[in-house]
């Protein structure tokens, strides 16, 4: 009877070790298997930015002709609030969004939405299931004292933001056009055409944001991020696949957080032609 027991025991052991690695296989997925990735990563219609002076003349004549309650570059909006209790303070944003179902420039880092939601103003990973993106005029305060005060176009920085301190003390002040530091600098194939090679963000002299690199017929060839001069994150390069679709040829990392001290750049994968994983630097793991 013991010994049957025993038996019974081993082989519920078993099957269940084997219900459980059968699990972990078909929850895990391998995020190098394939090189090919959705093709919003590649955006082949290159942005206006803030280089092109007469767009923004003729923008800012259109803004001057309504200046109406709560519209904004011609897009009604409705007012929101937050509060934060921090403390023995209080830290409270008021600020307008919009209903619009704008799509979201894939060039732009910081995109800014309210999430309806959680009652958050969040910079990262915009859903219009979740929530609504900032436009117009927002404010953050400190008890009663203006921390931060600018403007916001479809979810982007606009215009001139200004940071206080807790004594009302500028600290900071910086210069946007729909979500670009107006420092930010572009070079191009064609200058006449305005074919662009490559965009560099720049704010106070020192790269902020993200790079991209273009081919001569529009599809990124390499993008990537910048925070304070340095580079951090992944940076990704892509195939030439005349914009029929997205193929990752190699990913490098760099140091997570800027000034990160003995962190030495390394390349994480690499992909061929078709997609497929030739190179796997597995301490990425």
């Amino acid at each position: 009877m013991k010994s049957i027991k025993i038996l019974l025991f081993l082989l519920i052991t078993f099957q269940l070790g084997a219900f459980a690695q059968k699990k972990s296989e078909e929850v895990f997925v391998d995020p190098d298997s394939s090189g090919v990735v959705a093709n919003k990563l590649l955006p082949t219609t290159s942005p206006l930015l803030l280089f092109d002076e007469q767009s923004k003349k003729d923008k800012k004549k259109k803004d001057k002709k309504k200046i109406r309650k709560n519209i904004y570059f011609g897009e009604k909006t409705r007012k929101g609030r937050t509060r934060q209790a921090l403390r023995d303070q209080v830290q409270y944003t008021i600020f307008n969004y919009t209903l619009e179902q704008k799509t979201v420039d894939p060039y732009i880092r910081d995109i800014y939405w309210f999430d309806q939601k959680d009652k958050l103003v969040r910079s990262k990973d915009f859903d219009a299931s979740k929530g609504v993106l900032l436009h117009g005029p927002y404010e953050k305060y400190l008890n009663e004292t203006v921390i931060e005060k600018g403007m916001f176009y479809y979810g982007t920085k606009h215009g001139t933001w200004l940071t206080f301190d807790a004594k009302s003390v500028l600290i900071d002040k910086g210069h946007y056009y729909e979500g670009w530091p107006k420092d930010s600098r572009t070079t191009y194939y064609d200058e006449t055409n305005k074919e662009i090679e490559k965009i560099t963000p720049v704010e106070y002299e020192l790269k902020e944001g993200n790079f991209y690199h273009f081919y001569e017929n529009g599809q990124a060839a390499v993008i990537g991020e910048y925070k304070y001069g340095e580079k951090v994150g992944i940076w990704t390069e892509y195939w030439d696949t005349k914009n029929t679709t997205a193929i990752r040829k190699r990913e490098i990392q760099y140091q997570e957080e800027p000034f990160t001290k003995k962190f030495r750049p390394y390349i994480r994968a690499e992909w061929d032609k078709d997609g497929n994983l030739i190179y796997r630097n597995l301490a990425s793991n």
